[in-house]
């Protein structure tokens, strides 16, 4: 009797130690979340957390889910999710070539036209068919497939389907000049940026030396003001050099080092530098332009329609929608998200502008019941820092994905940082992560979490952003 009364008892005791799972996580985010935001990092900050039971809808935890914060590049799932929907996961950019003249023996008597739609992977290393070499040497194959060894006109680049202003509003000067900050172009080059190559000094404060600037950029100067740092101290070397300029500078640190050192910049006229790269082709290919190259934006004093082009030559095919977002994704590429913002104002209005993108892409998450006023944003990628979004929106946004047909391209996509498939966003003083986890009770959570104006170390912040995002697990 005495044992099977104790038995009971210890029963009893066990039960009460064992509230729900899904109690337990709730109340363990609160706590974790209320710990994260008494830290000193977040003193004069603002945190908002939003998280959600996939299946139910059911939400875990909230705090200030409605109030817009910079989301930085976290915002790329809301373009990337939208674009799935409103372009399709085949859709491919098309670049064509083509020309009005007649071919008379090894002459082709007229003019050559490569009219873009904004293909941002044309001429980008990370697709086989995309790389520079191959579509120059494709160019160079056609031509010879056709006997020509001589154009009697010119090669048009036409970029008149997109607006000439290549970067969103408030981008910051800080960033267009780097890799990261190049804009978007009806044609875009090798993803629109250049490596600049470095060599540093024998000791930090002397000065470097630019080796090259790499292909295509003999069109702009830059006057070096990077001096040489500590060794080990990384890459804080900044190039300031804007859209469609021909001279620029740089300024900060590089380590030192016995070997050169690269930092990559965004290139201020990529069709200037691409046209710069099909006559060298040509050249050593011996095939002549005897009207040279002759960009085109629609702004000019003459107009492609008194020379318009008959026969079709080449189209050149991006790879499709769901290998754009991988790499949208994975590696955080602005350029991708800014090409796709002004594609969906192309597909719609006939024209690519970032400001009818942008209302087209608000628009269609207002219709899946997403208030105007939570997408307060200017750009598709997250860099400026104008963008305001509530982590209310990016969970709806990640929870309608979730019921979509082409959801595990896009699921595919996310990172996976701390054991979580997310997408993270960086920014000054801001951090974020937004995505998808899989719980040990088998339960599936979606969440975001922003925080802005945080004082300290990134990796600090990051560090106790995890700690919180543990309790999912």
């Amino acid at each position: 009797m005495y044992e099977a009364m104790k038995k009971l008892l210890l029963f009893s005791l066990l039960l009460s130690y064992l509230p729900s799972f899904g109690q337990s996580v709730s109340g363990n985010i609160e706590k974790a979340f209320r710990s994260f935001e008494n830290d000193s990092q977040l003193r004069h900050a603002i945190a908002s957390l939003y998280v959600i039971e996939e299946k139910t809808g059911k939400i875990v935890f909230e705090k200030n889910a409605g109030i817009g914060l910079a989301p930085a590049s976290t915002q790329k799932i809301i373009t990337g999710a939208a674009c799935y929907e409103l372009l399709g996961s085949d859709f491919r950019f098309n670049t064509i070539v083509t020309t009005n003249g007649k071919f008379e023996g090894n002459v082709l008597k007229g003019d050559l036209f490569i009219k873009g739609s904004g293909d941002p992977t044309f001429g980008s290393w990370r697709y086989q068919d995309t790389k520079r070499e191959a579509i120059l040497n494709t160019i160079v194959s056609k031509l010879r497939s056709l006997n020509i060894k001589q154009v009697q006109g010119t090669i048009y680049l036409d970029e008149s389907s997109f607006s000439f202003q290549p970067t969103p509003g408030g981008w910051i000067w800080d960033d267009i000049g780097n890799y990261y900050g190049a804009g978007s172009r009806a044609i875009n080059w090798n993803e629109n940026q250049y490596d600049l190559v470095l060599k540093p000094g024998n000791k930090p404060g002397d000065t470097t030396r630019i080796i090259t600037k790499g292909n295509g950029t003999s069109s702009f100067q830059l006057h070096n003001g990077i001096k040489t740092g500590k060794k080990g101290s990384g890459d804080n070397g900044y190039i300031y050099l804007a859209p469609y300029s021909q001279f620029g500078f740089t300024t900060g640190t590089i380590p030192q080092q016995d070997k050169n050192f690269t930092i990559s910049g965004s290139l201020p006229y990529p069709a200037l530098s691409f046209a710069e790269e099909i006559e060298s082709t040509l050249r050593k290919a011996n095939i002549s332009i005897k009207g040279g190259t002759k960009l085109y934006n629609g702004s000019e004093d003459y107009s492609l329609k008194d020379v318009s082009a008959e026969h079709e030559l080449l189209t050149f095919r991006s790879p499709s929608l769901d290998s754009i977002i991988y790499w949208f994704f994975k590696k955080s590429i602005n350029l991708y998200g800014e090409a796709l913002i002004e594609t969906l104002a192309l597909k719609k209005e006939g024209f690519g502008d970032t400001e009818i993108g942008v209302d087209i892409l608000r628009n269609f998450w207002k219709e899946k019941g997403i208030e105007i006023t939570e997408l307060n944003i200017v750009d598709g990628s997250g860099l400026s820092p104008l963008n305001r979004v509530t982590t209310h929106a990016q969970v709806t946004v990640l929870q309608y994905a979730k019921k979509q047909n082409w959801f595990s391209g896009f699921y595919d996509a996310l990172p996976e940082y701390n054991k979580m498939k997310m997408k993270s966003g960086t920014i000054n003083a801001v951090k974020g992560f937004c995505g998808y986890q899989h719980s040990a009770d088998g339960k599936d959570y979606i969440f975001s979490f922003l925080v802005n104006n945080y004082n300290g170390s990134a990796s600090a912040i990051v560090q106790k952003m995890y700690k919180v995002l543990d309790e999912l697990k």
